[in-house]
C-alpha cells in the first residue's frame, strides 16, 4: 500500500513518530505530489496542507486516490463534497491533523459513507492504528472540547482572575491533562484555535465558541 503524506515538516515528523514503521512519500506542496507523479489510484493519501490551501483540494477527483484522509477540523466532509460533486466518488474520511493531535494512540475519523468502512479498517491495519469514527461536523470532538477550554482560559485570564500559569497548573492538577490550556494553545497555534473557533461558532451559533477578545488578540498579533 503506497502513503502519500502532504504536509510541512512538523506534520511529516509527526506521522513518522506515529507510524516509524510505515515507509510513506513525503511531500510539503500539492504541486510537488502532482510533479512526482505520487497521487494515483493506488495511494492512500493523508493531507495535512488542506486546511491551509483548501482549493487545491477539488484536483484530486481527478486522480481518484484509494483514500483520501482530509485534515477535517475546520469544515465538514459534506461541505467539501458539496463544492465538487465528482470527489464523493473518491473513499473521503476526515481526520484530526492539528499539531499536537495526531500522534496519539486513536485516530479521530470521520466519513460520510458507511460502505467505505472495509477500506478504512483495511488501511488502519496495515498502519496498525486503531480509530475512533466521529460525527463529521466542524471541530471533530476533541479539537472542540479543546478550543473550548482554551477560550474560557482566556476569559479567565481577561478577567483578571488568575496568571496563565496558574490556569495551566490548575488545570493539569485537576483534570490530569496533558498540557494546561495555554500550553496547549502554543502547541496548537493560537491562529488555528481562532479560526478553529470562529468556524465552529459559525457552523452552530453557540455562545460557548464566541471567541475571548484577548485570545484573538494575541492571535493577530503572531
Amino acid at each position: 500500500m503506497q502513503i502519500v503524506v502532504i504536509g510541512n515538516l512538523n506534520h511529516q515528523q509527526e506521522f513518522k513518530a506515529r507510524f516509524p514503521e510505515v515507509e510513506a512519500k513525503f511531500h510539503r506542496t500539492h504541486a510537488e505530489a502532482y510533479a512526482n507523479n505520487h497521487l494515483n489510484a493506488e495511494c492512500v493519501l493523508f493531507d495535512f496542507m488542506v486546511m491551509d490551501e483548501p482549493n487545491t483540494f477539488y484536483s484530486y477527483a481527478n486522480y481518484s486516490p484509494k483514500a483520501i484522509f482530509y485534515n477535517a477540523p475546520f469544515a465538514q466532509l459534506a461541505q467539501v463534497i458539496s463544492r465538487n460533486k465528482a470527489i464523493n466518488n473518491c473513499n473521503l474520511f476526515g481526520f484530526n491533523g492539528l499539531p499536537s493531535f495526531f500522534n496519539r494512540p486513536l485516530l479521530e475519523v470521520s466519513t460520510l459513507k458507511r460502505e467505505s468502512l472495509p477500506t478504512l479498517i483495511e488501511i488502519t491495519k496495515f498502519l496498525k492504528a486503531d480509530f475512533r469514527l466521529v460525527e463529521d461536523r466542524v471541530g471533530m470532538v476533541t479539537p472542540r472540547i479543546v478550543a473550548m477550554i482554551i477560550n474560557e482560559a482566556y476569559y479567565t485570564l481577561q478577567e483578571g482572575t488568575a496568571s496563565k500559569i496558574d490556569i495551566d497548573l490548575s488545570m493539569k492538577l485537576g483534570t490530569n491533562y496533558p498540557y494546561g490550556p495555554f500550553e496547549w494553545a502554543e502547541k496548537i497555534g493560537i491562529k488555528y484555535v481562532l479560526h478553529l473557533l470562529e468556524a465552529m461558532y459559525a457552523d452552530t451559533k453557540d455562545d460557548r465558541y464566541k471567541v475571548c477578545p484577548l485570545l484573538k488578540t494575541e492571535a493577530y498579533l503572531k
